[in-house]
């Protein structure tokens, strides 16, 4: 594939349109004084939101699929009052990045990962906030660079822990197929309790996916695997894992059992009315969560693989 200036958008005029919708979000829904960069690595200059405390301990922000930097809305001030917080627009997908390099395999984005944190933060460790498919390229992450990191969270990772529902992949199948006439019904099921609380949240979103669906050229997203008990055994950095108790993604009690059965040195809560939408329908409890996770003393966890039964 030959990329272009306005890659992943179909036109210039597209990527121009979408950054100016953006901004124009960004004005009504951002509630505090960031700083917007673009960062330089070698598959397209990155656009990141930074706010905080200069001299803060960094947080690295990782938003869901379809959407934006602009994911954290709701809980950056929160956040960004101890940290210095870096909201990130993925590569190669919506948003204000600019892709000159296509994104083809989980690898490239954990690449990609670790030239924007070398560049931002070079000298120190990060922690790392993942929700949904930003959760699962964070545990990719904590993988394969554990030695970058202080801290991770995992917000309902996408797969990571068990496989997607036949549900799931049926009504994304069938999105796929109405494109922006299925986006209501889409999300009523996977933000229920969002859309029962704010219709008008809901309303929101299926204009921001119609925007999205409309201007960036269909392409094939890694899709993140479930990590082996190995793996989770393995993992150094001490790790939170969120999940709202109406999850449709999986079921988040089985999530839970299998994290205490093979990885005892994660920490596992279920969130209680919320499901996929866990950041919006309870956001006092997950920032909540979160930050006192952050802000526990943890001895750097040892890989328990060696002395698994």
């Amino acid at each position: 594939m030959n990329t272009t200036d306005y890659y992943p958008y179909r036109t210039a005029a597209a990527r121009d349109l979408c950054c100016r919708y953006l901004d124009g979000l960004a004005a009504d829904q951002w509630p505090i004084v960031s700083e917007e960069r673009m960062v330089p690595t070698t598959f397209g200059a990155t656009f990141v939101r930074i706010s905080g405390p200069p001299a803060a301990p960094a947080l690295f922000l990782l938003h869901g699929a379809g959407a934006t930097s602009l994911m954290w809305s709701s809980n950056i001030e929160a956040l960004s009052r101890e940290y210095r917080t870096v909201a990130v627009d993925q590569i190669g997908e919506f948003g204000k990045s600019v892709c000159a390099k296509p994104v083809r395999t989980l690898e490239d984005l954990i690449a990609w990962l670790d030239e924007l944190i070398a560049a931002l933060e070079a000298r120190q460790r990060v922690s790392l906030i993942g929700m949904s498919y930003g959760g699962a390229l964070a545990a990719q992450y904590a993988l394969h660079f554990p030695e970058r990191l202080d801290k991770v969270v995992l917000l309902a990772p996408g797969a990571t822990v068990l496989r997607l529902p036949a549900e799931f992949w049926v009504r994304l199948i069938a999105l796929a197929v109405t494109r922006q006439r299925g986006l209501r019904a889409f999300f009523r099921w996977i933000f229920a309790d969002a859309a029962r609380t704010d219709p008008q949240w809901i309303e929101s979103m299926v204009e921001l996916l119609s925007m999205n669906m409309r201007s960036v050229e269909r392409h094939k997203t890694p899709i993140p695997p479930v990590l082996t008990d190995a793996e989770w055994r393995s993992l150094r950095p001490p790790t939170l894992f969120l999940v709202g108790e109406n999850e449709v993604i999986y079921s988040a009690e089985k999530a839970v059992r299998r994290l205490k059965r093979v990885a005892p040195q994660v920490t596992a809560q279920i969130i209680p009315g919320a499901g996929h939408d866990l950041l919006f329908a309870q956001t006092a409890a997950v920032n909540e969560s979160i930050l006192r996770f952050l802000k526990e003393e943890h001895a750097p966890s040892k890989p328990l693989g060696a002395c698994a039964g």
